[in-house]
């Protein structure tokens, strides 16, 4: 997949008297693409850094006497103590952010806290509190860490289901090798091929905070070998093509609802194959997709094969693809529903 900058740093922490309002000023954008530093896969491993604390979400209320409103914080983790803020008002996507313009800050870590410091108010951040003040250190509220869990977690297959994988063995796929403590890595294809259906899979983005844009917990699953869905590190970001939840160069998410690192996340798909008449293309395969239970894609249409995509399009059925870029990505509870 293609390398990107996170987006243009925004700095200025502003609220006004009636409620906690953030105003922002743009920066140049951020360099690209550094990969190195720790790529945790589990959480004692990321505990080693301690801005795996600090990182993650945020939701609460802020205000004054004269009235309060919700607001959702996403702090995303860059290495060496840097971090950088995403502010929601009306709360986290996905729960309630009102689509208004995002308020984006820096902020450094020191002492087991971190702060994000503007011209006209300081969050600081620790313990998993971020408390909010204006300049002259009038409280306006704290924001408390969030763990979002997607709905759809731990949903059972149907009766009929095709289970591809269960936590049990690894044989519904080609390299069973990648099978490792009841989860599976990235780097697989299904056995068995597919026409139409509805797909539910369980996936695990890596801690990798010195990380950047496409070398950041990177992979995508391909419906039938051939559309990809990506699959990235994309926590906080703006929701392009090419960021987690988007059809890659095809259609962006409506939300991106990439939850941190190290959290587990869904996929639940409902994917129409190509229509045929011969070799010759009739109708282009569509997909809707939900992310951690909200609809990010709604019967979107899929004009073309993903580049590089392992399988070419055509009239015959295709694999499952989990895609391996050479990131450590977790896999579990991966099942199907064939549609006749």
């Amino acid at each position: 997949m293609r390398s990107y900058s996170r987006p243009a740093v925004l700095l200025g922490l502003s609220f006004c008297a009636s409620s906690a309002l953030f105003v922002a000023n743009r920066l140049p954008t951020a360099a690209a693409a550094d990969s190195k530093g720790i790529a945790a896969i589990t959480v004692e491993e990321a505990k080693k850094d301690p801005d795996f604390a600090i990182q993650g979400e945020y939701a609460g209320e802020l205000g004054d006497q004269d009235g309060k409103e919700k607001w959702g914080l996403q702090i995303i983790a860059l290495g060496d103590g840097k971090f950088h803020a995403v502010a929601f008002r009306g709360g986290l996507p996905g729960e309630g952010w009102d689509k208004s313009d995002k308020v984006e800050v820096d902020g450094s870590a020191s002492g087991g806290s971190a702060t994000f410091k503007g011209e006209k108010g300081t969050a600081v951040i620790g313990d998993g509190v971020a408390k909010i003040t204006t300049p002259d250190g009038k409280p306006l509220g704290d924001l408390k860490k969030a763990e979002r869990k997607s709905p759809t977690i731990g949903k059972k297959p149907p009766e009929g289901a095709v289970v591809l994988f269960d936590g049990k063995n690894g044989d519904a796929f080609t390299d069973p090798k990648k099978f490792v403590d009841g989860l599976m890595s990235q780097g697989i294809t299904s056995k068995q091929k597919f026409g139409d259906f509805s797909l539910h899979m369980e996936f695990l983005l890596s801690y990798m905070p010195a990380a950047r844009g496409q070398s950041r917990a990177n992979s995508g699953c391909y419906m039938q070998g051939r559309y990809e869905v990506q699959i990235l590190d994309s926590f906080g970001l703006s929701g392009e093509h090419n960021e987690c939840g988007g059809i890659y160069t095809i259609n962006k998410p409506a939300v991106n609802m990439c939850l941190p690192p190290l959290a587990w996340q869904t996929y639940d798909v409902h994917y129409t194959a190509a229509k045929y008449d011969g070799d010759k293309k009739t109708a282009n395969a569509k997909m809707t997709v939900r992310h951690n239970g909200v609809v990010i894609h709604d019967n979107v249409e899929l004009p073309k094969a993903t580049t590089a995509a392992p399988v070419a399009e055509g009239p015959e059925p295709g694999p499952i693809f989990l895609q391996d870029h050479g990131n450590p990505i977790r896999f579990r509870n991966i099942w199907l529903v064939e549609k006749k």
